[in-house]
């Protein structure tokens, strides 16, 4: 494939076992708005190109297909299974049935093992898909430490038993890393959170990184295909941030290259996500040639607007004052 890129040039970020994995990976979140078909293509054709990190979830209703376009790719070339590096997640309805949630994403996915399996959400609010952003589930409640840690206990059985090699959390804060950490038999690996420049969330990103949790930032050029009930008026677009601007004229890049380098090179793994071809080669590429320079990411930290774009207000619990409710500003597990 022309523009392939050599998976062993692409940087690598080392979990707490020592093992390392790619500082790039491709997402597959698009049910909103691309078929599974479109997603699975993609998919395939980042394989080809040097992708060895794909980031899944069950809820995202495409695992079935993906697997088949892994299983091709393995049949089809000399890539083999332990190069990949596979990620998938239980869903909020799931928090009750890990072992059954993970059995569908092995057989969807064609493997015998799931090489990180994350709790997606730590709470079992379920918004079924496709709902609005306004619906409320009557069931959703607030954060527990004793329901998320049953939910932690059954991930820790799936490391057991050999169908994932290592867990992780996602949508989690500080205060609720606080309550749960001492109380886990196997630590998380690593912690999806949504990282862009407009959102850095330093303090969360330093937490993880001190404890050895390797952070995974989703939307890492601001999402700017995400669905319309999370769009706000006072959303900020990254790729239209003055400083991103100015530095991808310096590069002669896209804007959004400029927030996958930051990215790369702050330290998170980006997993952004493409159905075209030259978008998603180049999402790769750019980490491996032409870094940015340490006064621009500097320039770019400072940038920060504090801006999350991924409310979950949809998850949110009948009382529940608003979305920030979800996300501990005050510093407290926010219901407890």
């Amino acid at each position: 494939m022309e523009n392939r890129i050599n998976p062993a040039d692409v940087p690598k970020r080392k979990l707490y076992t020592g093992e390392e994995i790619p500082a790039v990976g491709i997402g597959t979140f698009g049910s909103d708005k691309y078929s599974p078909q479109q997603v699975s293509d993609a998919v395939y054709g980042a394989i080809l190109s040097g992708y060895r990190l794909i980031d899944c979830a069950s809820v995202y209703q495409n695992e079935d297909r993906i697997g088949e376009v892994i299983h091709k790719a393995l049949a089809e070339t000399a890539i083999k299974r332990e190069e990949l590096f596979i990620t998938s997640k239980v869903w909020n309805d799931m928090h009750r049935e890990v072992l059954k949630s993970c059995e569908k994403s092995l057989k969807d996915l064609q493997l015998d093992y799931i090489d990180l399996y994350f709790v997606h959400w730590p709470f079992p609010n379920y918004h079924a898909p496709g709902c609005s952003g306004d619906s409320r589930n009557p069931d959703s409640k607030p954060f527990s430490i004793d329901e998320f840690m049953d939910t932690w206990r059954q991930c820790e059985e799936l490391v057991d038993k050999g169908m994932v090699r290592y867990i992780g959390m996602s949508n989690m804060t500080i205060p609720k890393l606080e309550a749960v950490l001492p109380l886990c038999r196997i630590k998380p690996a690593a912690l999806e959170m949504e990282c862009h420049p407009g959102f850095q969330q330093p303090e969360l990103f330093e937490y993880a990184v001190n404890h050895g949790i390797q952070p995974i930032g989703y939307c890492p050029i601001g999402s700017p295909s995400r669905p319309e009930r999370d769009r706000t008026i006072e959303d900020v677009a990254d790729t239209e941030l003055p400083e991103i601007v100015e530095i991808a004229k310096a590069h002669n890049v896209h804007p959004a290259i400029v927030c996958l380098k930051w990215a790369v090179q702050r330290g998170q793994i980006p997993i952004p996500f493409s159905v075209k071809e030259p978008q998603y080669i180049g999402n790769l590429k750019c980490a491996v040639e032409d870094p940015l320079t340490p006064e621009e990411m500097e320039k770019i930290q400072k940038a920060d607007k504090n801006c999350r774009l991924i409310k979950g207000q949809v998850f949110l619990w009948q009382g529940a004052s608003g979305w920030e409710d979800l996300w501990d500003l005050d510093g407290k597990i926010t219901g407890l």
